[in-house]
């Protein structure tokens, strides 16, 4: 029998055998992203100041979205600056280390948490090199290396004081340059 875990109700597993299959490709791609977004966090408050905090995200396979806090829009320049640091952290092919740590102790250590987001005691740290360090259980790459290549696709405003970027990685977002490129 095959398990589809989005359609499990709690209660529903019985002594019968399951076989769990992992879409390696599919999880790849939202590691890909995910751990993009962490580039793309710290990366935000190395240009435009330590003022800016994750609001939200969504980390799909195809894109990422990433909301922050700023007072103004993002400036095609300062955009252009964010995307090379991110891909300058790409080429590093840094480690991807995670630990799972006490709560006070991962924020002592610097480690990033979202404002108003409750934790447990045990939380784990996602830390690439020296450049981010943020509270995260979501799943990620094992190199910077892997992500490829990161392009923003968009900037907007989705509230007062809030800001939206829109991305893409790897062999998307190659296909994004090829496509809007002229040669």
């Amino acid at each position: 029998q095959y398990l589809h875990f989005g359609s499990l109700q709690k209660g529903e597993i019985t002594d019968s055998e399951y076989t769990a299959v992992i879409e390696t490709e599919y999880r790849k791609s939202i590691a890909r992203n995910h751990t993009a977004t962490h580039l793309l966090h710290a990366a935000l408050r190395e240009v435009l100041g330590n003022h800016v905090h994750q609001k939200g995200s969504s980390v799909q396979s195809e894109h990422l979205r990433f909301d922050f806090t700023h007072f103004q829009q993002v400036t095609k320049r300062e955009l252009e600056i964010v995307e090379k640091i991110v891909n300058e952290r790409v080429r590093k092919a840094e480690t991807v280390a995670t630990e799972i740590m006490q709560l006070d102790e991962a924020k002592k250590a610097g480690a990033t948490a979202l404002f108003g987001e409750k934790y447990e005691d045990n939380v784990r740290v996602v830390q690439i090199g020296d450049f981010s360090k943020e509270l995260c259980g979501g799943t990620h790459l094992y190199s910077t290396g892997e992500i490829g290549f990161f392009k923003i696709i968009s900037e907007s405003s989705v509230a007062a004081g809030v800001r939206r970027i829109e991305a893409i990685t790897g062999s998307s977002a190659e296909e994004y340059v090829r496509e809007n490129v002229n040669l």
